[in-house]
């Protein structure tokens, strides 16, 4: 099974349930539980006793992307347990104010790098949290590296730095308005220029929106892009 999958909020909001249903049967052996907003985790946790993740061999969760610092410690302590059963912790290095209650998620912390709008970008800005987060894994979003530079030398650079620590990579292509959407050629070649350097054991996780009938198109692109080379099932 391939090591690719899809972010239940890019495929359904968050309606976790659609998005595994939207999922199923596609032969896909990845999915990211995504709660961006923080009144989303509650919820999202809430339901992970009655979700049917069998079919995964990776699981992650995307931690909310903004919360305020007062609210850091409870956020940490509630994503405590999603790192214990082995699953990753994706999170925004900027959403980090204190880096104290994320030591206790070890190397089930996966830190995300950026795209224009926030710091967290380049291996300048990342390198001094890793520091202070020395076991934390590295989660490379590629859209958000080629909207950074569209030459892929930051990617390079990105990869180069924290490649040891890649534990989850994100796949689609940004707006003009910094939003996720489907990949392009464009998309596609800016993948495939870094492709060499993800390895294929490595999970990748589809953020582009798509509707229930391109949810196998895309993740046919994604494969391409990343030169990944499975057949995906088509839902009857």
């Amino acid at each position: 099974m391939e090591t690719i999958g899809y972010s239940t909020g890019a495929l359904a909001g968050s309606d976790v349930h659609a998005a595994l249903r939207m999922l199923a049967f596609r032969g896909a052996g990845a999915v990211e539980l995504s709660a961006l907003r923080a009144h989303e985790l509650g919820p999202l946790l809430g339901a992970l006793p009655d979700l049917d993740l069998d079919a995964y061999g990776h699981v992650s969760v995307h931690a909310p992307s903004a919360f305020a610092p007062a609210d850091e410690a409870a956020i940490a302590r509630a994503l405590l347990p999603v790192a214990r059963r082995g699953w990753l912790v994706i999170v925004h290095p900027d959403a980090i104010h204190d880096v104290r209650p994320w030591r206790a998620l070890g190397d089930r912390l996966c830190i995300e790098n950026m795209d224009a709008r926030k710091p967290g970008r380049t291996v300048q800005e990342l390198r001094p949290l890793f520091a202070r987060l020395p076991r934390a894994s590295f989660c490379f979003d590629v859209a958000h590296a080629a909207q950074c530079d569209p030459t892929m030398a930051q990617a390079y650079r990105l990869l180069d730095a924290f490649g040891d620590r890649l534990a989850e990579v994100h796949v689609s292509e940004l707006d003009a308005g910094s939003r996720h959407v489907r990949l392009s050629q464009a998309g596609i070649r800016a993948c495939q220029a870094v492709a060499h350097l993800l390895p294929p054991h490595v999970p990748a996780i589809i953020e582009a929106p798509v509707r229930p009938h391109e949810v196998s198109a895309e993740l046919a692109a994604s494969l391409e892009a990343l030169g990944r080379g499975v057949e995906v099932a088509r839902a009857a």
